[in-house]
C-alpha cells in the first residue's frame, strides 16, 4: 500500500466517524432526515474544507472528490435509520468524535507538511482540521462547542500535531508511528473525559469581593 493511498484511508476513516458523530448529534436533537445529513456532512467535512482552503487546494478535496461527501452522506443516512441501536447517543458521539480527532489530526498535518506549510503552520492546521468538524456541528445542533468546554480538546490535537511534526522530521512518519500518534489523541481525549482533566480557567473572585453594584440613584 503507497503512502497516499494510506493516508486517503485515514481521511475517509476521519470522515465515516465524524459523519457519525455529526448524524448522531442531530438524531439526538430529532432533527428530520435532510438535516441528519446536513450536520453529518458538516462533521466531517467542515475542518478539512477550511484546511484545504488555507494551504490554497481550490476547490476543496471535500468537492473535488466525491469519495468524501458520499462517505460523509451515506454514513449520517445510515445514523439516522440504525440509531435504535445505539443506547446512548452521547456517549456514541463523545468516542466517535475523539476516533475522529485523531484521524484527522494526523492527516491535516501531513496534508500541511505536504503543502510545504513551516512545521508551525502545519500543526495548527492539523489542529485546526480536527477541531473544525466538532465545532460546525456543535453550532447546528445549539450545543456549546465541545472546542469551548473545559475538558482537554484542542489541546490534545495540538499534541498529536506537534508529535506528528516531529515524527516527519525525524523521517519515522510511517503508518505505525502515525498510527500511535492518532491513537494517543483518541486516548488522551477519553481519558480527559472520564477524569474531567481540563485545561487552567480563571480563578474565582473570593466571597464578598465582587464588583461593586451600580450607585444608588
Amino acid at each position: 500500500m503507497t503512502t497516499s493511498t494510506a493516508l486517503l484511508l485515514a481521511d475517509l476513516a476521519g470522515v465515516a466517524v465524524f459523519a457519525a458523530s455529526g448524524a448522531s448529534a442531530a438524531v439526538a436533537k430529532r432533527l428530520d432526515l435532510f438535516g441528519v445529513v446536513f450536520v453529518g456532512f458538516v462533521a466531517a467535512l467542515g475542518g478539512g474544507i477550511v484546511r484545504d482552503l488555507v494551504i490554497g487546494e481550490v476547490p476543496p478535496l471535500a468537492f473535488a472528490d466525491w469519495r468524501y461527501a458520499a462517505t460523509a452522506a451515506v454514513i449520517a443516512a445510515a445514523i439516522f435509520w440504525l440509531h435504535p441501536q445505539f443506547a446512548r447517543l452521547r456517549a456514541t458521539v463523545l468516542v466517535l468524535d475523539a476516533a475522529g480527532l485523531g484521524l484527522f489530526t494526523v492527516t491535516g498535518t501531513l496534508k500541511a507538511l505536504d503543502a510545504q506549510v513551516p512545521p508551525v503552520g502545519a500543526g495548527l492546521i492539523g489542529m485546526i482540521t480536527a477541531i473544525g468538524g466538532g465545532l460546525g456541528r456543535d453550532l447546528l445542533t445549539g450545543e456549546i462547542p465541545v472546542v469551548l468546554r473545559r475538558e482537554i480538546y484542542a489541546v490534545a490535537a495540538l499534541a498529536g500535531a506537534i508529535l506528528v511534526v516531529l515524527l516527519n522530521g525525524l523521517g519515522h512518519a510511517g503508518p505505525i508511528p502515525l498510527t500511535a500518534a492518532a491513537m494517543l489523541v483518541f486516548g488522551v481525549r477519553l481519558v480527559a473525559l472520564r477524569r474531567r482533566w481540563s485545561a487552567p480557567v480563571p480563578p474565582l473572585r473570593p466571597p464578598g469581593t465582587g464588583a461593586p453594584g451600580p450607585p444608588p440613584e
